[in-house]
């Protein structure tokens, strides 16, 4: 094996996570955000759906997403239209696997952090003519910053280590689809355990830059 065999799935797994990440936290941001301030019928109901992969068995969440994105869908169907390809087995649905998976934990974590914030200094900063959208820049975000910036933690590493979605929708096509956990898996099925250890110290790291980023930013 050479070095490129082995820095493909890190590399496409940093890539993928960093894309999910990055489009998790602002998903995450303003469902977060919305359900922390939000009171009507049926909440939660809205909650729980939004909280279900997290609870649900990733293989599952991947079986529904081939359903959903599969070839004899309508998504399906329209995206290899558009594309001239199938979306399936390529690393895009791989980010969007990620996405799915990572979501919850990163918009409970968010949300823990909006509702802990003094109502009082959000309606101080209204009573001196800021509008909405500068309480939420200038008022909440700062004040929420330890826990924006341990969702988005937590919604990397996830992604980073998510394996059976992925899996299931993206497959295991070295240079092209394969991540670090399905590199991992296959590694340890055919026997090659060197292999596999050199790519369990890869994830190992990240996550452990990842982490000491977010403890120290925390300390700030």
């Amino acid at each position: 094996m050479d070095g490129h065999d082995f820095l493909a799935p890190v590399i496409l797994s940093i890539k993928i996570s960093a894309i999910a990440s990055v489009l998790v936290f602002g998903m995450a941001v303003l469902f977060a955000r919305w359900m922390a301030k939000a009171r009507f019928i049926g909440k939660s109901i809205v909650e729980t759906v939004l909280l279900l992969p997290l609870v649900l068995p990733p293989t599952v969440v991947g079986f529904v997403l081939l359903i959903i994105l599969g070839r004899r869908s309508l998504i399906g169907q329209w995206y290899e239209k558009l594309f001239d390809g199938p979306i399936l087995f390529t690393w895009g649905v791989a980010v969007l696997a990620a996405i799915v998976i990572a979501f919850p934990l990163v918009y409970r974590t968010m949300r823990a952090g909006f509702e802990e914030i003094d109502r009082d200094l959000e309606d101080a900063a209204r009573a001196q003519g800021a509008g909405e959208w500068q309480v939420f820049r200038y008022v909440t975000m700062p004040l929420a910053s330890r826990s924006l910036t341990a969702g988005y933690v937590l919604g990397f590493a996830r992604a980073l280590g998510e394996f059976g979605a992925t899996l299931m929708v993206a497959g295991n096509i070295p240079g092209r689809t394969q991540t670090i956990p399905t590199a991992i898996y296959v590694a340890v099925d055919g026997g090659n355990m060197r292999l596999a250890w050199m790519w369990v110290g890869a994830i190992v790291v990240l996550a452990f830059v990842m982490l000491m980023v977010a403890n120290r930013n925390s300390k700030n």
